[in-house]
């Protein structure tokens, strides 16, 4: 009998070791929700620190990214303006020097028509005059093509504005009383901009 007892009390003692720690779990639960609540509160707090890490920045170096971002954009902005003004200073020059291109082109075929009339031989006075004539109209048409316009002095109203007064005309009759009754030199506006006034007398 003693032998067996001894046999049983081995076999006890031969449990496998997973056996023994499950039983030690189930005696100590209280000792597991320690441990596993302290390795959840160590991994909450590496997220806290890694969340401030990436979330907080130091506001010296945020500062020098945006100064830094204006400086670029202000010398951009200075670069622009100054070949803008540049480039306005050289086609206002080229416009000075060459202005009046378009203007002497167009009068250039009327100089040619009176150097032919000056080296025509004919000497019938009528159709000298008519040549000169025709020379005239074609003078006036070229004119009207680039906006110059005759202002007109005929039976109109004196007009401060397009007429300048060189002579008062007294004794006219009141129907005569500030009406042009001659024009001593013709007045030209550009594009409805008086160029030269006309110079007129009035009646009084």
């Amino acid at each position: 009998m003693a032998k067996e007892k001894k046999i049983k009390v081995e076999d006890g003692n031969n449990k496998p070791e997973e056996e023994i720690k499950d039983e030690a779990q189930q005696q100590n639960p209280e000792t597991d929700k320690e441990v596993n609540t302290d390795k959840k509160a160590e991994d909450s707090n590496k997220n806290e620190e890694t969340t401030d890490n990436t979330e907080e920045k130091d506001p010296l170096e945020v500062a020098q990214a945006e100064i830094a971002e204006l400086k670029d954009k202000y010398l951009r902005s200075v670069a622009e303006f100054d070949n803008y003004r540049k480039r306005t200073l050289k086609e206002k020059a080229e416009l000075i020097l060459n202005g009046g291109e378009k203007t002497i082109s167009a009068i250039l075929p009327i100089l040619d028509d009176f150097e032919r009339a000056i080296a025509d031989k004919n000497e019938d006075a009528k159709a000298i005059k008519e040549g000169f004539e025709l020379i005239y109209k074609k003078f006036n048409k070229t004119l009207e093509g680039m906006g110059v316009k005759k202002i007109e002095t005929t039976d109109q109203d004196f007009n401060t504005e397009y007429h300048e007064a060189i002579a008062m005309v007294p004794g006219m009759g009141d129907d005569k009383k500030g009406k042009i009754i001659d024009c001593v030199e013709a007045g030209y506006t550009l594009n409805d901009k008086v160029i030269r006034h006309a110079k007129v007398a009035v009646g009084q």
